[in-house]
């Protein structure tokens, strides 16, 4: 079984339909408005866990009602909290409208998320004690970020880095990553080059994270699927499932937290993404984040359903 590390962000999520995205200065009506369990580092977390791994969070949530809330969701879903901290003050939301494209904007408050230190951390080195893999983002203060990459480095624990939200990577960060996971944008950010859906334009973009140091990168690509390369020269493009999308708020989540527990499962890299894509297919199909993330045995149906 893959064991993993989760060092990030949990949030409540409050999350209104509108029929429109509103623009600057508009507007709109909302239709409804529910909260669902939230946050990059969580919604990660347990798309790892209902995938089959055995996973371990460290992070932060407040004295308000919302983090006992959030504790209990994370352990439904099997993931361990035995190293989430309490700080004081407001636990992290994020308020997200979503359209009827199943499309988002998002604004986050980091509450808690943002008291999260190194030396809290390095408090909880022992959750990064015999696990094949630390998966973490950008949910939580930079420096906290850095220093688990390194703590997870000094253990010989296999990294994997989701800078979202996208900030700049410092050249001497780069060797500390095994696995980036970018979307377009966020490669358009750290590259300066369009990242597009185009196979010409995802490649060089891939390349050009790769000369920057990363080990391997995965570039994913929405509704047109994912592109995998690593410094050894395998390069794997896979489509996505066809799905009518209802809310693509953990999507991404999604997908890595399913590919890092199939590939250090010791998958095949076109199999994980494969495994991924169904995970994120289902995911997206259903309305909230980490109420959406389907379990092993759902992705397998899925797979079998979709057979090629």
């Amino acid at each position: 079984m893959t064991k993993l590390v989760v060092v990030g962000s949990v949030n409540m999520d409050i999350v209104t339909q509108v029929t429109k995205l509103p623009i600057p200065g508009e507007t709109v009506k909302g239709l409804n408005t529910a909260y669902y369990p939230g946050g990059k580092g969580a919604n990660q977390a347990v798309a790892a866990a209902m995938a089959g791994a055995e996973v371990a969070f460290v992070g932060a949530v407040g004295d308000d009602a919302y983090g006992p809330r959030l504790l209990v969701s994370l352990q439904e879903k099997g993931v361990r909290t035995g190293a989430v901290l309490h700080k004081q003050g407001g636990t992290g939301i994020a308020y997200i409208n979503v359209d009827a494209a199943g499309e988002n904007h998002i604004i986050l408050s980091e509450g808690a998320n943002g008291k999260l230190t190194p030396e809290d951390i390095a408090d909880q080195s022992a959750a990064f004690d015999n696990v094949h893999g630390l998966l973490t983002q950008n949910e939580i203060p930079w420096e906290t970020t850095v220093f688990a990459l390194k703590l997870a480095r000094s253990k010989g624990v296999f990294t994997c880095y989701n800078p979202a939200p996208v900030a700049p990577v410092p050249s001497e960060l780069w060797p500390l990553i095994d696995l980036l996971v970018v979307n377009e944008h966020e490669a358009a950010q750290l590259t300066g080059l369009t990242a597009d859906l185009t196979d010409e334009a995802a490649r060089q973009a891939v390349e050009a994270l790769l000369a920057q140091g990363a080990d391997a990168v995965l570039l994913t690509l929405g509704e047109q699927g994912s592109l995998y390369a690593d410094r050894r020269g395998e390069i794997v493009r896979e489509p996505a499932f066809k799905v009518k999308a209802v809310d693509t708020t953990a999507a991404g989540d999604t997908f890595i937290g399913s590919f890092l527990t199939a590939r250090l499962a010791g998958q095949t890299v076109r199999h994980s993404l494969r495994f991924a894509s169904a995970a994120s297919a289902i995911a997206v199909s259903r309305a909230g984040a980490q109420a959406s993330i389907p379990d092993h045995a759902e992705i397998e149906a899925y797979l079998s359903e979709h057979a090629v």
